[in-house]
């Protein structure tokens, strides 16, 4: 941080006694001035844009900024730094702003490495509070990054540069056909010279979350036209978030800003991905400048088990409805974890690799004598706990797909194309698999996802719109018991 001092007794307004500068960019200086009136301090943006901008383009951008400003002026949301006041004197203009002394979320990261999911989870939420904010008064940021995130010692989160990004990074305002601001955590559509909209920035909050997880941004590369390569034709890879968390990053990942979930939608997600969240613990963590922000493990909650099936319940709906899959949204999990390993999907009904798999599902209790197989038929299980056994049903997910209402003719969700019912069900099976409702032990296990083939998801007589999800061991011994207990044992 800058610790260059002002001009002496300068005043702005006559009010805001500029103090020293604490940092600059492209497009202006941010000092620290001193307010005489109210005898507080506050943060002042003095905004610069770079030579060469047409006068005319210059007029049009500082009444933007003038009018964006005032109204982030008005928004009202604890993660939001307020505007205090707007400023043009002598050709200048300046944002009072709401001083803020805690590092930001690029600080952490640098400093400490990569975050714990329930501590990212807790970051997100207040993230989106924000912005839900700031979209229903019509304010788009247009510049969430890890830079503009400041987290304090207890975990408050503040987004920074409310009214001011708006213009700022907005890719019309060019110089010689260069793109002003860095385009890293700029949405492909934007990059596409669409004007910036909620969703653009949910894209970004999605590209942030992954920075906080990964420890890198997800489309950080060399240069600036790799970046932008990268944004517009790659899909991102998370290596240390898995579960809903990572599901729901990668949602806001889609290039298609019709397939992202909304700010609401979002912080309903976010509200059970943090109660299911493997090793919870406290949702804020104090750290110090030795000690970075980590998640501490919880005790097993007897509802956990609930809170994750009614999770994957809504995120199907909403995945499959919105069509989230189009660009392999989950080719991160396609591996089962360190103790075990996912196997190739198969089908189940009528026309599927299992033709016939009439079996019930009572949570721990449903077991098979043989594990699952091409061309097998299953119509009994076994009592785990009763009875050795070579394999369990451990995880049965209602999709809540909806079937034809022939009475109201209304047709029924159809069957997932791409492969996407395929990818969803290797996801769900895996995030459940990998949180602790599940008793790994120490033996290799091989897991699997069955879904239903299209001739029993679309049966008019009996619909079949249920995932399975099995394990067995990869040694094909027996299994003795359930890996997923009774909660009241």
């Amino acid at each position: 941080m800058s610790q260059e001092y002002a001009p002496t007794q300068r005043i702005v307004n006559g009010r805001y006694q500029i103090v020293r500068e604490l940092g600059r960019g492209g497009m202006g200086i941010v000092w620290l001035a001193e307010d005489r009136t109210i005898g507080r301090r506050v943060a002042i943006k003095e905004l610069h844009l770079p030579e060469g901008i047409d006068p005319q383009e210059r007029h049009i951008f500082e009444e933007r900024v003038l009018r964006e400003a005032r109204t982030a002026g008005r928004l009202n949301d604890p993660a939001i730094v307020t505007v205090y006041d707007v400023v043009q004197e002598q050709g200048n203009t300046f944002i009072v702003m709401e001083l803020i002394e805690a590092p930001t979320l690029s600080d952490i990261v640098r400093q400490h490495g990569a975050l714990g999911e329930a501590y990212t989870a807790q970051i997100a939420t207040q993230l989106v509070s924000a912005l839900e904010a700031a979209h229903r008064a019509g304010v788009i940021h247009r510049d969430v990054k890890p830079s503009n995130v400041m987290i304090d010692a207890n975990g408050r989160v503040k987004l920074t540069d409310f009214g001011i990004a708006q213009s700022t990074d907005d890719p019309r305002l060019t110089t010689s056909g260069t793109l002003i601001g860095s385009p890293t955590y700029m949405s492909p559509e934007r990059l596409q010279g669409h004007d910036a909209s909620p969703a653009s920035d949910l894209w970004a909050l999605g590209a942030t979350l992954f920075f906080a997880v990964e420890g890198y941004g997800p489309y950080d590369r060399p240069t600036t036209a790799a970046s932008i390569q990268a944004i517009m034709n790659e899909v991102a890879y998370l290596t240390r978030c898995r579960g809903p968390l990572a599901s729901l990053i990668m949602g806001l990942l889609n290039s298609n800003p019709d397939g992202r979930p909304t700010a609401p939608q979002v912080r309903a997600l976010l509200g059970q991905a943090t109660q299911v969240a493997m090793n919870t613990g406290p949702t804020a963590q104090a750290w110090s400048s030795s000690q970075p922000p980590a998640t501490q493990p919880a005790p097993r909650s007897k509802s956990r088990r609930a809170l994750a099936i009614g999770l994957v319940v809504v995120l199907a709906v909403a995945m499959l409805t919105a069509g989230w899959f189009g660009r392999d949204l989950f080719g991160t999990t396609t591996a089962a974890g360190e103790s075990g390993e996912l196997q190739p999907t198969l089908t189940y009904g009528v026309g599927g690799n299992i033709p016939v798999f009439d079996v019930y599902f009572n949570a721990g209790h449903s077991c098979l004598d043989t594990p699952p197989a091409d061309k097998a038929q299953y119509d009994t299980v076994v009592d785990c706990a009763k009875k050795d056994h070579r394999a369990e049903v451990f995880m049965e997910y209602k999709t809540g797909m909806k079937t034809a209402d022939k009475e109201n003719n209304k047709p029924g969700a159809g069957y997932p194309a791409d492969k996407a019912l395929d990818r969803y069900a290797e996801s769900a099976c895996t995030m459940f698999y990998n949180s602790d409702e599940v008793v790994k032990g120490g033996k290799p296990m091989n897991v699997m996802a069955l879904i239903p083939s299209p001739e029993a998801w679309n049966s008019e007589k009996s619909p079949r719109r249920s995932i399975f999800c099995v394990a067995w061991p990869q040694d094909n011994s027996t299994m003795t018991g359930s890996i997923v207990p009774d909660e009241n044992s």
